[in-house]
């Protein structure tokens, strides 16, 4: 029984996080849910007591999918700067592909609207990044002049600042090369001895991928 009411959650979820990332949170209303899920609305209210609670459950779902994320990349091959590029390509790819991500990230953006404290992800992308960043200077990778926290904040302004700009140009179907231009940019001011073209190039190769074009 629990299997399927956790399974029945997960439907609701994504059949909320398509209506949220079509029409926004304002725009979307149980009985919306309820004709795109199938389900009833006494259905929806069984395993969410209102619209808010199933807005922070997409939310919660897409922060969710990061530390799994984040753990696969750490444990690939390569440096610490290769593994920050790779796991920024990750993230990109579910922001473009994954519907409750962008979801997610919607509702974040339009979260004076719910009527509840909406967890945002930016602090632990922060943290994220810093730990990286400090490894890449102990690995000598990084410019002697570089603060990793500080660099840290940078990094995660350009890359969410590189999506909102995506989306609202093409709906991020450019973001992969997006993405690989912000990284030319940034990795000559962070590597000790500049080679952005080679980092990325690595980064691909450990993670199985094409260099990004």
């Amino acid at each position: 029984m629990q299997e399927r009411a956790e399974a029945t959650r997960r439907f609701l979820v994504e059949a909320a996080a398509e209506l949220f990332e079509e029409r926004g949170y304002a725009g979307t209303s149980i009985s919306d849910i309820s004709a795109r899920s199938g389900r009833t609305s006494g259905a929806i209210y069984f395993h969410f007591a209102n619209k808010e609670r199933l807005a922070l459950a997409v939310v919660e779902a897409t922060l969710g999918t990061w530390p799994e994320m984040i753990a696969g990349v750490r444990a690939a091959r390569g440096s610490a700067l290769e593994k920050l590029v790779a796991l920024s390509f990750s993230v990109a790819r579910a922001f473009r592909d994954d519907v409750v991500v962008r979801a997610g990230s919607r509702l974040w953006m339009e979260r004076k609207a719910i009527d509840a404290p909406v967890p945002g992800p930016f602090g632990a992308w922060t943290d994220t990044v810093a730990e990286l960043l400090r490894e890449a200077a102990a690995e000598g990778e990084l410019a002697a002049d570089v603060a990793p926290e500080a660099a840290a904040l940078t990094v995660v302004y350009a890359f969410f600042g590189l999506h909102t700009i995506s989306d609202a140009l093409d709906g991020r179907a450019l973001i992969e090369k997006r993405l690989r231009d912000m990284w030319l940019l940034l990795l000559r001011a962070l590597q000790a001895d500049p080679d952005p073209a080679g980092v990325l190039g690595r980064a691909a190769a450990a993670a199985g991928e094409p260099a990004p074009a």
